[in-house]
């Protein structure tokens, strides 16, 4: 997680595991407002000659979803720079997940603050993007599939966890049934897999002196069409201009557009 960004909302402690108890003296808490993760997540902070730390806890499905990081953040730490996991506590329906704070600030704070750097900080982002996607496929034990995002967004709807107030703008207004419907209409395409992080938004990628620290948030990484990154950060990039998002194409190595993934994606998305 980041480090030097806001502090959050003060907070009490919550109750954590015994065998957490002495890694969390001595810390104030904040709850963590500005990301979009469904369990709870705190910052730690203030301890004399430490450094921050986050906690994530969940209970039930948000405590399954906590467990996938945890397994992904571990074996994406042997490729690039992400959250150390330092405890990790499962039990029958809740979840605590203790992390090191990646220095930096969100991709997006940063290009918000500072207009004069967003080109570098887009093809710092596709840099990263591609050693990401240039993982070898073989050496990923995590499937993100077509399948398996599908089946994940039907179980998602049919338990009343979309969101339709949170679709874009192009689907203001849209039923979740017709977000579904439209989606599965486009289309096939031949999928192009890579490892992918599954929620490459500039919320998710920090930012240190124009160059990518680390990205958090990776509870979805997985093997998919590399369509499901470039859309969610394309569709980001849209808040900067078109030019933006034409330069993280470039600076990437797309040439031409495949506006019918993009579409595929981009709806996908609107049910996590």
């Amino acid at each position: 997680m980041m480090s030097d960004t806001e502090q959050g909302d003060v907070c009490a402690p919550i109750p954590v595991p015994a065998c957490m108890s002495a890694a969390l003296a001595g810390y104030r808490w904040a709850r963590d407002v500005i990301g979009e993760s469904d369990g709870a997540v705190y910052r730690l902070h203030g301890e004399a000659g430490a450094s921050d730390l986050f906690l994530k806890h969940g209970e039930g499905v948000v405590a399954d979803e906590i467990t996938d990081e945890m397994a992904r953040l571990r074996w994406l730490a042997g490729y690039l720079p992400t959250p150390a996991v330092l405890q990790f506590v499962r039990t029958s329906d809740e979840a605590w997940l203790l992390m090191t704070a990646v220095p930096g600030k969100m991709a997006i704070q940063v290009m918000e603050a500072r207009p004069d750097i967003r080109d570098a900080v887009v093809d710092a982002i596709a840099a990263f993007l591609r050693r990401l996607h240039a993982i070898p496929v073989a050496e990923c034990p995590f499937d993100s599939d077509r399948a398996y995002r599908l089946i994940q967004a039907r179980k998602r709807i049919d338990t009343g966890r979309v969101d339709v107030d949170d679709f874009d703008d192009e689907r203001e207004g849209w039923t979740v049934e017709q977000v579904w419907k439209t989606m599965l209409d486009l289309p096939p395409f031949e999928p192009d897999p890579v490892v992918t992080h599954g929620d490459f938004t500039l919320d998710n990628l920090l930012i240190r002196e124009g160059e990518v620290t680390g990205c958090i948030d990776t509870g979805r990484l997985g093997v998919a069409d590399r369509y499901q990154d470039l859309a969610i950060l394309w569709n980001g990039l849209g808040h900067f201009g078109p030019l933006l998002q034409a330069r993280f194409l470039q600076q990437y190595g797309i040439a031409e557009m495949n506006w019918d993934k993009l579409r595929f994606h981009l709806m996908l998305d609107e049910f996590f």
